[in-house]
């Protein structure tokens, strides 16, 4: 016989994300599966249309939830050139002023047009501020367990990996941008909520 182990938690959060991660360890096992049993003639036929239609069903489910989570359409705005120079580079050591801070000079940064005026020294500071907020709020689990803070840490990966590879002066892709300026508004929503 099979068991079934019930696991009660007093977080519903944690039994949410339980049962997400078994819906996609479902969802990844049946298109194995699928693919494999294309390859194995061995196998029951019945077998193979029961999990050729679990793992159509599975990528049906998938695919039709995608378009909710991004229902939150994020229109990504023409470069720009001409901008305001920042003269508030730094940390407050405040979070909720430093996470906005950091994150309305990432969206400037994530505008900046090719030839942009001082583009290289926006760079520059913008790589040392992210740096500065990653290393300084990172030690706090209070910080560091907020949605605000591994949202910004996730688009100050991108931003700093696209400094790294392109360097200061090359404006970041559309695609590229597209996907920080949906992240700049997740952070927002969250800071707004101080989450």
């Amino acid at each position: 016989g099979r068991h079934t182990s019930l696991s009660h938690s007093s977080s519903g959060n944690k039994v949410k994300r339980s049962d997400s991660m078994k819906f996609q360890t479902f969802v990844l096992s049946a298109l194995l599966l699928g693919s494999t049993t294309a390859f194995s003639s061995d196998q029951s036929t019945a077998r193979r249309s029961f999990i050729k239609t679990a793992g159509s069903a599975a990528v049906a489910s998938v695919v039709t939830a995608a378009p909710f989570a991004a229902s939150a359409e994020v229109v990504v705005p023409e470069q720009f050139t001409s901008y305001e120079f920042p003269s508030d580079w730094g940390l407050s050591f405040n979070y909720e002023q430093d996470a906005a801070k950091v994150r309305n000079h990432m969206v400037t940064a994530t505008g900046l047009g090719k030839g942009a005026d001082r583009m290289e020294d926006y760079g520059k500071n913008m790589k040392k501020e992210m740096v500065d907020f990653v290393s300084y709020y990172r030690r706090f689990p209070n910080v560091a367990g907020k949605p605000s803070f591994s949202t910004l840490y996730t688009s100050i990966n991108v931003l700093a990996g696209h400094y790294t590879s392109y360097g200061y002066k090359y404006p970041l892709p559309e695609k590229r941008r597209k996907r920080l300026y949906q992240e700049y508004s997740e952070i927002e929503k969250s800071l707004k909520r101080s989450r």
